[in-house]
């Protein structure tokens, strides 16, 4: 195996495939390493879909070979560590493998061994979450099953990807219940401090809380799932109530695990002291090893981690990166953006985008706090052919 290459690539996901594809339409000639033991892709934006009975999940995955681009060498190992002092990343077989640049993109770990006994739980007992392939297909199940009782919905406490997503399934079964007259209590147990960091479309989405009767808890993460006696143990994270507890009965429970940084991300020098990829928010260029970039869910960008975001992230790094290499100066800035579409029921969306001050960013000449069908269709429809067709071959 060839062990050097101009530019190698941590990732083989949204981020480090659009920005390979970007960089090959910009120079062939390029010398490209895509690393990512991966051996398939997913359109992960359609499980919110596919747990609220919309989307088929068999549509969200492909082989991760259909999607490297032709010109780049896809290495199917996972990464072990990095030297960025010797330009080598180490890989998982023990394999040096050196760089001249290096893209650091490698996504988000979902950390669901820090809460007890979810893993043993998860795709029974009610115990669903649309954050894997395998189980967002039960959320629809547990859904459908449902009764009565309560209907669970938790937001960790730490940075997550698609910050939207706990509340989206949330509002589809609230919508399912009341379509079909089902009296469950549903409620949003949160790690975080209000319903959505941006106010014009928090409005909005507190009025969706209030139509459909949620109740809304702040300041708790999710300790312990008791999955044979169908209860959840939470506990007090803020000041005001660190040390309470709570036990709560459920029929079912939505759970969006804790995540962070990969832990080859958090253990190496290419870390800040929280443990995220550390670069510059606009140039995307790593503050210590100027010959490495990064951006996507394992940064430490103050924005929402979404593939909007990274559809935005990348073309700035890609003319960047091909600036530092040619010894110019970097132009491109990324200022933040993000953008959540918000499902709050079946055919109704509001388009959150933003930046990072929280400042709306609207791509519409109309309000986008407003619910409109004609975004949830978009969502549902057109987003997923334009990752497909137009973000992964670098197109847009």
């Amino acid at each position: 195996m060839k062990t050097q290459y101009q530019i190698v690539i941590v990732g083989g996901g949204n981020a480090g495939i659009s920005i390979a594809s970007q960089l090959l339409r910009k120079d062939s000639s390029l010398d490209i390493a895509i690393v990512d033991g991966a051996k398939k892709h997913y359109y992960q934006p359609a499980w919110t879909l596919v747990g609220g009975g919309e989307f088929n999940i068999q549509d969200t995955e492909r082989d991760e070979a259909s999607v490297i681009p032709k010109g780049a060498t896809w290495i199917q190992q996972m990464v072990a560590g990095f030297k960025p002092e010797e330009n080598k990343i180490t890989l998982a077989d023990g394999t040096d493998l050196g760089y001249d640049y290096l893209i650091a993109v490698p996504g988000i770990q979902l950390n669901w061994g820090e809460i007890k006994g979810l893993k043993e739980n998860l795709g029974k007992n009610g115990v669903c979450s649309n954050y894997s392939f395998a189980t967002a297909p039960y959320t629809w199940e547990c859904i459908q099953k449902t009764r009565g009782g309560k209907a669970i919905f938790t937001n960790p406490h730490t940075p997550i990807k698609c910050g939207g997503a706990p509340q989206k399934i949330m509002y589809l079964a609230a919508d399912y219940f009341k379509k079909h007259g089902i009296d469950s209590q549903v409620e949003f147990w949160s790690g975080g401090t209000r319903v959505f960091g941006v106010e014009k479309y928090e409005n909005t989405l507190k009025k969706v809380i209030a139509r459909y009767g949620i109740q809304t808890q702040f300041f708790v993460k999710l300790d312990e799932i008791d999955g044979p006696n169908k209860k959840a143990k939470f506990v007090g994270i803020g000041e005001s109530n660190k040390d309470q507890e709570y036990w709560v009965e459920y029929d079912m429970i939505h759970v969006t695990p804790p995540q962070s940084a990969p832990d080859f991300i958090k253990t190496s020098p290419l870390a800040n002291a929280a443990g995220w990829l550390d670069v510059e928010k606009h140039t995307l260029q790593h503050n210590k090893f100027k010959n490495i970039f990064g951006c996507g869910d394992a940064a430490n960008l103050p924005a929402s981690r979404t593939g909007a975001a990274i559809r935005k992230q990348a073309p700035v790094l890609v003319s960047n990166l091909l600036a530092v290499m040619k010894a110019k100066s970097m132009t491109a800035s990324y200022n933040g953006y993000s953008s959540c579409p918000i499902i709050t029921g079946y055919d109704k969306l509001v388009l959150a985008e933003f930046d990072y001050n929280n400042t709306p960013v609207e791509t519409f000449p109309f309000d986008q706090s407003k619910e409109r069908w004609s975004m949830y269709q978009m969502k549902k429809y057109l987003l997923p052919y334009l990752y497909w067709n137009q973000i992964l071959p670098g197109k847009m």
